[in-house]
């Protein structure tokens, strides 16, 4: 089978609340029903739809992993109380939007329980055999099964600067460091170091705008501009600038 009538392996980038970019950018895709396709986490926060993200990844039959903002929400509730340090830290990353969102989408103010349901069910990692995805990366120097929340959602430098693969026969592919926030990477561009795939490309920054999917399989990229309507497809070889990762040292 060659890899034009393959099943597609397809993963999106941080959305954070781009819900007509996402639309743009599924289109462009035009994932069939036997392709997988994986959201990295953080569908929310920042951007003004977060609301109608959630709602239509939820009701569809794509995957999506834990991101940091959504556990941020979680975070703020405990034992039916919300806590206000939580919240204040979730409002100050960009939670505030997301509420208006679902006070536009559903007319009153809140966050319906099932939407909050279905935030903790999402699993931390998916293992596609040659891909691995996840949403922030791992802690090279310690054994997936003692690893969590804090490095599969929150890990940053030690992930990105680790001289060598994680995996000897698996790509990490992750989100959550916008990749421009990487050495030599311009907006728009994907990042790439030993034995991983940075996809997020800043959809909700003003400096980039860029939501990005990756095509896996065929090895191509789709990206759509929500600032400047602007789409672009691409081979993922041209996206992609690879970054050595003494560079990244003490940048976080």
């Amino acid at each position: 089978m060659d890899a034009t009538s393959a099943t597609r392996k397809i993963v999106i980038g941080d959305v954070h609340g781009q819900y007509d970019g996402l639309m743009h950018l599924l289109g462009l895709i035009a994932p069939g029903q036997d392709d997988q396709l994986c959201f990295v986490g953080d569908l929310i926060d920042r951007g003004p739809k977060s609301a109608q993200v959630v709602d239509f990844v939820m009701h569809s039959p794509y995957q999506c992993l834990l991101g940091n903002h959504e556990r941020m929400l979680l975070d703020i509730l405990h034992e039916g109380q919300v806590l206000q340090q939580p919240l204040q830290a979730w409002l100050f990353s960009g939670g505030q939007m997301t509420l208006v969102s679902y006070q536009d989408f559903y007319g009153e103010p809140g966050i319906p329980h099932a939407h909050f349901d279905w935030m903790r069910s999402l699993p931390l990692y998916v293992d596609w055999g040659d891909y691995w995805i996840v949403h922030a990366g791992v802690d090279p120097t310690l054994p997936l099964d003692v690893q969590g929340i804090q490095q599969f959602c929150w890990i940053r430098d030690s992930f990105h600067s680790f001289p060598q693969p994680y995996f000897n026969d698996k790509t990490i592919v992750t989100g959550h460091t916008i990749t421009f926030t990487l050495p030599g990477i311009e907006p728009g561009q994907l990042a790439r170091g030993p034995g991983w795939l940075d996809i997020d490309t800043g959809a909700y920054h003003p400096r980039s705008g860029w939501l990005t999917g990756v095509d896996l399989t065929q090895q191509m990229v789709y990206q759509v501009n929500i600032y400047r309507s602007e789409t672009r497809i691409r081979p993922l070889a041209e996206a992609t600038i690879s970054i050595m990762p003494e560079a990244v040292v003490g940048r976080f």
